[in-house]
């Protein structure tokens, strides 16, 4: 995710902090310290670390439980609006996605049950001072809101886990497209709800998971549209294969040319041989060209590495999981010989799907 840096590894994932969540810490610092002096201050900012170490503890429920069903998780990211684990794939059947969905939420029951059985005192209504009373309302408030975390994640809307395990119900009853759409909009309703009470109420972190809720909710239904209607689809389907191709030697003032006289947003490298060695895009050019003196520098310097390759009949979604795990700009499409014929951008899989899309409605 832009803007986060990792800061360790844990049962196989990477733990990554989003450079927004120290501004958080810095605000909640600052007000702290404005209303209550410096012992508040101090208070308040180990609170919102001890929670955020829930909401990691949440975050691995779910990538531990994933994991059991041979789901990867290569990170997990500390947000100011809580933590986002990304898993390799989602799974599909219904009943894996409903454990995946709870184990998060399991978790926060657990730290609750701890924390009250070693003597806070958990109550919602305390939630309203969170953070005050000094260090004996400490545990309390931190037992209250993992109570209040399992709660608010359990509200049936996409994409909180109440929505996955609403959507894992809808789909035993009918597709998971169509599950995926009708828990997405209820996501999205929500999240004009939040957003009308956050302006409100002058509360801008409601503001804010409104708009992640509703991005989000909308993000998740296309995706899966996608990927349903890639899997009746190869990969020779959508490649690119009308296209100018580069030698790593070549200069980027041949390059520039190119992009002149083509309607190429990326440019394969390849050598001598015909073997693939990267991809030039458009914007990697732009930048190495705004240094002085650099229209003689060698296209090498500038292209992406690390293309990844699918063969010609693979399925349209191998080649979709192949540009969400690189990032690369795009994948080549090889035949068994392992000679590149073509190649696949996310703009031109966006293009088929409209295309794709219309055809089934005519």
């Amino acid at each position: 995710m832009t803007w986060s840096f990792p800061i360790g590894h844990l049962f196989g994932s990477e733990l990554r902090v989003h450079a927004t969540f120290f501004l958080l810490l810095a605000w909640i610092g600052a007000a702290s310290w404005i209303t209550g002096g410096p012992v508040a201050a101090a208070i308040n900012v180990v609170f919102v670390l001890a929670l955020f170490a829930c909401v990691v503890a949440h975050e691995f429920g779910h990538a531990l439980m994933a994991r059991r069903f041979g789901i990867a998780t290569p990170d997990i990211t500390l947000l100011p609006i809580g933590g986002l684990a990304r898993l390799d794939r989602m799974p599909e059947k219904p009943g894996q996605e409903i454990a995946v969905a709870l184990a998060g939420p399991a978790v926060n029951v657990v730290i609750w049950a701890v924390l009250v059985t070693l003597g806070a005192q958990a109550e919602l209504t305390s939630l309203a001072q969170l953070g005050e009373g000094g260090a004996t309302a400490f545990w309390g408030n931190l037992a209250a809101i993992n109570l209040f975390l399992v709660l608010f994640n359990m509200i049936p809307a996409f994409p909180m886990d109440g929505g996955r395990v609403f959507r894992a119900a809808l789909s035993y009853g009918m597709g998971r497209v169509a599950a995926t759409r009708l828990a997405a909009r209820s996501g999205q309703a929500l999240a004009f709800v939040f957003g009308f009470l956050g302006l409100t109420w002058g509360n801008p972190l409601l503001v804010l998971i409104a708009i992640f809720i509703f991005v989000a909710a909308g993000a998740e239904s296309a995706d899966v549209s996608l990927r349903d209607t890639a899997r009746h689809l190869r990969a020779r389907d959508a490649m690119i294969i009308h296209f100018e191709t580069l030698r790593p030697s070549d200069t980027l003032q041949v390059a520039s040319n190119a992009v002149i006289r083509t309607t190429q947003h990326e440019f394969p490298v390849v050598d001598a041989g015909g073997g693939l060695r990267g991809f030039l895009t458009r914007n990697a050019l732009f930048a190495a060209l705004a240094a002085e003196g650099s229209r003689m520098r060698p296209v090498a310097e500038a292209m992406t590495e690390g293309i990844p390759s699918v063969p010609l009949a693979a399925p349209l979604d191998a080649a979709l999981d192949a540009l969400q795990d690189s990032g690369a700009p795009a994948v080549a499409v090889s035949e068994p010989s392992g000679r590149m014929v073509g190649y696949i951008t996310r703009e031109n899989i966006g293009e088929l799907m409209v295309i794709s899309g219309r055809e089934r409605r005519m």
